[in-house]
């Protein structure tokens, strides 16, 4: 209350410093801008404002690598001594030098209140030059008490603070996934989550529930992750980012779950949805949906694998899909072993491997247009199966196939053959016929109307033109005919 109060007696917002001795660096003028926009945004508690001020923040966070920085900054931003310049000017390990010395003569804060927005926005800093730094250990340490400090922070200003609050959580996330210590957070996500789903903060809530997912997902528990995707409260989602990856998790749920014509289109839309820029996000996308199309038993077109910037990384998923498509059991495998420290980080391994049955469907499915009747000894060395026992491994892919339809053909158990129906002459039967029959007169009235339009051409416009004084004159010398009869 203290700093409301001080805030509406002190409306002018702060300014950069007018007790200026040398030239600011343009980095560090950026950042005072950034906070200048914050303060601007907690006054008018306007949220654009500050979703403007993290834009910015990523497009310079790169430039927090030197440390006298991200001093001068805190120096600018927060009291000089006070109990949070001490905390985060701990973590710096800072040395003066002399750039160092030239930004604090550069920069004279006056000591004032901190906002909430702006000691949130001063968190995230400190976490952007932590991981910069690849000080994980630091920022871990460093990531739980801010989380702790921001969750009291946001619980007052939601509308203005949910933004920078979904930054740091992220972050959060992202350093312990780093140190593979993604379970010890569950318990917190959660907490969070539901925090922000009591104060209707959306913003944090499509976050939070998007790291939940990850979490889960990371330890492949995905059982757990569609009950909470399914329990979750409904709410408006803000950020595109967000959104994209939500469908591309969900997309992975329905694929482990066997609904892969859901994942499809969620994968689909991730892909779509998702900015020209983020190369890994789609390149993550175009596997997922590469391996659920030939689940489908469908064959990915070649666009796919021929996208600028993708070519290397979705080289192995191509030779997966010319080896199903093929229907080579020995050079699907070949494949699978080749690339199988790829597809194991990508956490597609379990998914290539139910890919073997269509692999073996498509070898049945071309032995069965080449032949009338074939052993099951030839077949099983065709498909180049690697079992302890090929004759009643193919006897019971075969019988399978033949119930679902792929193949239409029959069993002889007692001589051990494999013997395909042929198949008749289509048009022969009754639907058939009258539909070809009525595409035949579809396309001979398409004929004739087009030999009538040859023989009937167009006038030219001269021929209007003349026809129309022809016929002016005759209704001219009527009209005069008329008069003189009248007369």
């Amino acid at each position: 209350m203290s700093n409301e109060a001080e805030i509406k007696s002190n409306p002018s917002n702060p300014t950069l410093p007018t007790s200026v001795t040398s030239p600011i660096p343009s980095s560090l003028k950026s950042f005072m801008d950034i906070t200048s926009l914050i303060e601007t945004g907690s006054y008018k508690k306007e949220v654009r404002h500050i979703a403007r001020a993290v834009r910015l923040t990523n497009g310079l966070k790169k430039k927090l690598a030197e440390p006298y920085l991200l001093s001068a900054l805190l120096d600018f931003a927060l009291s000089p001594g006070s109990e949070l310049h001490t905390q985060l000017s701990a973590f710096l390990n800072y040395r003066e030098d002399g750039h160092g010395m030239e930004a604090d003569s550069a920069i004279s804060a006056p000591a004032k209140s901190i906002l909430p927005e702006l000691e949130i926005y001063c968190y995230l800093l400190m976490l952007l030059y932590l991981i910069d730094q690849n000080r994980h250990n630091e920022a871990k340490v460093f990531s739980s008490a801010a989380v702790f400090r921001v969750r009291k922070l946001s619980s007052g200003t939601v509308e203005t603070a949910g933004v920078l609050a979904s930054s740091v959580y992220f972050y959060y996330s992202y350093i312990y996934e780093v140190l593979d210590d993604l379970a010890e957070i569950r318990g917190n996500l959660l907490n969070l989550h539901t925090f922000a789903t009591l104060h209707h903060d959306e913003l944090c809530q499509e976050t939070l529930l998007n790291l939940l997912l990850r979490n889960y997902l990371h330890y492949n528990l995905y059982h757990q992750a569609e009950k909470l995707r399914s329990k979750a409260p409904r709410f408006n989602l803000h950020s595109i980012h967000q959104v994209c990856r939500y469908l591309f998790y969900l997309g992975k749920i329905r694929t482990i779950q066997l609904e892969y014509t859901d994942a499809k289109e969620s994968l689909l839309q991730a892909v779509w949805k998702a900015p020209v820029a983020a190369y890994g996000f789609r390149i993550q996308c175009n596997k997922w949906i590469i391996i659920v199309h030939l689940l489908l038993g469908e064959i990915p077109e070649r666009t796919i694998f021929t996208q600028s910037g993708m070519e290397r990384d979705l080289r192995p998923y191509f030779e997966l899909t010319n080896a199903v498509r093929i229907g080579d059991l020995k050079l699907f495998r070949n494949v699978a072993e080749k690339f199988a420290g790829i597809f194991s980080s990508d956490r597609t391994q379990n998914l290539i491997v139910r890919l073997r049955h269509n692999v073996i469907r498509t070898g049945l499915c071309k032995i069965s247009i080449s032949y009338s009747c074939i052993s099951l000894t030839d077949v099983a060395e065709k498909l180049k199966l690697d079992s302890a026992n090929p004759v009643a491994d193919v006897e019971s892919i075969a019988a399978k196939a033949i119930r679902d339809g792929a193949i239409d053909a029959t069993l002889d158990h007692a001589n051990g053959w494999l013997v395909l129906k042929t198949t008749g002459d289509i048009y022969s039967m009754t639907e058939p016929r009258a539909a070809f029959s009525s595409r035949i007169g579809c396309c001979l009235n398409l004929h004739d109307e087009a030999v009538r339009t040859l023989r009937f051409p167009p006038k030219r416009q001269d021929e209007y033109s003349r026809e129309s004084r022809v016929s002016n004159e005759e209704l001219a010398r009527e009209y005069m005919d008329e008069e003189e009869t009248y007369f």
